[in-house]
């Protein structure tokens, strides 16, 4: 791991000189390369811009955070207001939806970083995320965005051992994917819907749930949490049941499965 960190800085610092732009979301993988970045920036007398988009697809938290940890680390933190209703294709939520929405808001980014002068714009994708179905992916490449941990084949637990090696106040920072990861490809995206989910997730992780999703199914919700924390989850069942009975939801189920990334991709992947 060691080996693959001087690489990283050597990596990054190479893409500092010609100035950069980091897609940032507060997440630990970006929060990584906006570290080694901004040390690359102090010591050639650059400007490293963290760029967040604010949109309705991702948790509000993200920005949130992602403007404390830009300041921890002295970078310049710019934000881009994202208008999803301007593409119809993305609220449809077709199995395409990562790529459609990736090469939306890297265009607006490379945009951006044209204005500020900057030659390349960087992303936090990881080796583990080309092994799995990620659409998005293939934007990025299209676009020629830089990747650099997953071209230095860094897997995310290297990026949460490295992390926190450097202090990084989120290295242990749960992902929080898209919130239409919630829904079934092909379920049109409701945004009234994502806000519920998003309370919903947002009060059982205030019961002490680090890592859950919601996955809606029309009038069932099926929670996921690891499965190591099922037991607990369903001596919590009389607090969670009202509150999102409240919300709206119907049918409260517990996934037996536990926790999945990517668990709404399993018909698509066995289609691929």
């Amino acid at each position: 791991m060691e080996n693959k960190y001087i690489a990283l800085k050597e990596y990054v610092e190479k893409l500092v000189k010609e100035g950069i732009c980091i897609a940032f979301s507060g997440g630990v993988d970006s929060s990584l390369i906006l570290k080694v970045a901004c040390e690359a920036g102090k010591k050639l007398n650059k400007e490293v811009y963290a760029i967040t988009f604010e949109s309705r697809l991702h948790p509000a938290s993200d920005v949130t955070i992602s403007k404390r940890v830009a300041q921890e680390m002295g970078a310049r933190h710019k934000i881009i207001q994202i208008n999803e209703f301007e593409n119809e294709e993305i609220l449809k939520n077709p199995e395409n939806r990562c790529y459609l929405c990736k090469e939306s808001l890297f265009s607006n980014l490379q945009k951006f970083a044209q204005e500020l002068g900057c030659k390349y714009v960087v992303d936090g994708t990881n080796a583990d995320d080309l092994k799995v179905y990620r659409p998005g992916i293939q934007a990025l490449k299209e676009l020629g965005i830089v990747s650099p941990l997953a071209e230095l084949d860094i897997t995310k637990a290297e990026v949460r051992g490295m992390a926190s090696s450097l202090n990084i106040s989120v290295s242990s920072r749960p992902s929080a994917p898209c919130m239409a990861t919630r829904l079934p490809y092909n379920t049109p995206i409701n945004f009234e819907l994502l806000e519920k989910i998003e309370k919903g997730e947002e009060f059982i992780k205030g019961l002490g749930f680090r890592i859950l999703r919601l996955r809606v199914h029309g009038d069932i919700v099926r929670i996921e949490v690891p499965r190591e924390d099922l037991k607990r989850l369903l001596e919590k069942s009389q607090e969670i049941i009202p509150y999102l009975k409240d919300l709206g939801f119907v049918y409260i189920t517990m996934d037996l499965e536990g926790f999945r990334s990517g668990s709404m991709d399993v018909y698509v992947v066995k289609e691929g």
